[in-house]
């Protein structure tokens, strides 16, 4: 089995789960954070919902600046609601899909940049960088969301199996 089969099989597997999550969304809470330092449920909630769209960086670039020295700095568009989160996520899994479907193992072995101010923070192959730093990366912070939804009061939906609010299913 090539990477990029494992990889589309890993989307078909999460984004239902990432929807079931980002469904639950209280609307009007977006700014709210359970710690001074930790990121407002919207903006979290964005992440989980764009995320899968980071495949296509990883599979058609050579490399990401994510603080450009002189350049603009990342401003992602505003989503204000569940349905607008779902509506992202969808957008983001359909970009991934074509990007993976787009690949094959020769150039998913080749590496891969991040890069911040111009500084290398990582280099890995892309399908490594697959792995860590999108699908990984991506299931953490959902379940970090999980917890700021059970903060919060509401219902968390099966994941991997029943949650304490939802039989599997």
């Amino acid at each position: 089995m090539d990477y990029k089969d494992i990889f589309l099989a890993d989307l078909d597997r999460e984004v239902p789960v990432s929807r079931r999550v980002l469904e639950r969304i209280p609307d009007g809470h977006f700014d709210w954070k359970p710690h001074e330092r930790s990121m407002p449920m919207g903006y979290l909630a964005m992440m989980v919902a764009t995320m899968p769209e980071w495949l296509g960086m990883v599979v058609e670039m050579d490399e990401l600046d994510i603080a450009p020295k002189d350049g603009p700095k990342f401003s992602p568009a505003p989503l204000k609601t569940s349905a607008d989160l779902v509506r992202a996520l969808d957008a983001a899994a359909k970009k991934g899909k074509a990007a993976l479907q787009g690949t094959n193992d020769t150039h998913l072995a080749t590496n891969w940049k991040l890069l911040a101010a111009g500084h290398v923070i990582q280099e890995t192959p892309r399908h490594v960088q697959i792995r860590d730093g999108v699908l990984s990366h991506w299931v953490h912070h959902r379940g970090q969301l999980t917890v700021y939804l059970k903060m919060l009061g509401a219902k968390i939906p099966s994941i991997y199996g029943p949650s304490g609010d939802e039989k599997a299913g």
